[in-house]
């Protein structure tokens, strides 16, 4: 039920695509993007001109479009097939999914990824301040002068085994990140805890820095982001391509199906259609949405 509802969503749209957009697409036949989110299959419909028909084969149906100066197309529907819907987990069921699937695959854990990491220390300068961080090691603020000589320093941390266990059993092995300017708004990483860094004078405490290893497409570890999330509490971001092997880094690719629109002579009537508009009227009136991906980012709610 629920693809019959979104296919007649996809032919309500389709109908306003034809008619926005068909009059600028000839003689080059444009593709337009949308789906209902980030995830979900994406449909890019293209319009062919008279000259250069698509050619569909014998499985896919059609239905006829028209623009808003009548002119007809008639447009072929991909064949699909139907996904499953992937129920999200929560935190426990996560990490007996990375034990499961370890068990099964022998699937090498982030921490066994990053064991090429070990011994190495990475460097980032932040106006007045540097910081360095090494591997299972330690991680330190500080402040050069002109003759390179540290003249300011503060550890912020110490690399800490059994509160990176702790939390990681408390978390699973990799947690969510919420990142307002990603599209998914989600992010993976795997923590390492560092605590007993240099006292605070504010809080008479310890600092402390949760560093979080991000997959990253670029092939170079780097110290990305650094922020005190918290009076003398941190958060480093280190991006770690190798960390993409693993299945959780691995974000879901939606995958992409065309629908072609062929133009049609001016003399084409179209056939009744008993009955189908009022079936679509109907189906849409349980608001479903539909995401028209153009330069413009425009939302259509059918």
């Amino acid at each position: 039920m629920n693809n019959l509802c979104f296919w007649i969503s996809v032919l309500s749209l389709l109908r306003l695509l034809v008619a926005a957009s068909a009059d600028q697409i000839f003689p080059a036949h444009a593709g337009i993007t949308f789906g209902r989110s980030f995830r979900e299959p994406k449909y890019v419909i293209e319009f062919h001109s008279m000259d250069s028909p698509f050619h569909p084969d014998n499985d896919q149906e059609a239905v006829v479009m028209a623009n808003n100066k009548g002119q007809n197309f008639l447009c072929f529907l991909p064949v699909v097939e139907e996904t499953k819907t992937v129920e999200p987990m929560d935190q426990q069921n996560t990490s007996n999914v990375i034990v499961e699937s370890t068990k099964r695959t022998k699937l090498k854990s982030p921490d066994e990824l990053m064991e090429v990491l070990k011994d190495r220390c990475f460097y980032r300068q932040e106006g007045w301040w540097s910081y360095e961080f090494c591997y299972q090691d330690k991680l330190r603020q500080f402040h050069l002068d002109e003759d390179n000589k540290v003249v300011q320093e503060f550890l912020l941390g110490i690399y800490d085994p059994e509160a990176t266990d702790s939390f990681n059993q408390n978390h699973s092995t990799v947690s969510t990140l919420k990142d307002p300017r990603s599209k998914d708004a989600s992010q993976r990483y795997h923590a390492h805890q560092f605590t007993n860094g240099t006292i605070c004078d504010l809080t008479n405490q310890p600092r402390g820095t949760e560093v979080r290893f991000v997959c990253s497409e670029p092939p170079t570890v780097m110290i990305s982001s650094i922020k005190e999330i918290a009076t003398c509490k941190y958060a480093v971001t280190i991006q770690c391509p190798m960390l993409c092997k693993h299945p959780m880094f691995q974000e879901e690719k939606p995958s992409s199906h065309t629908i072609h629109c062929n133009e049609m002579s001016v003399d084409f009537k179209k056939p009744e259609t008993e009955g189908f508009e009022d079936e679509k009227k109907s189906e849409l009136e349980e608001n479903k949405e539909v995401i028209v991906s153009t330069d413009d980012s425009e939302r259509f709610t059918t």
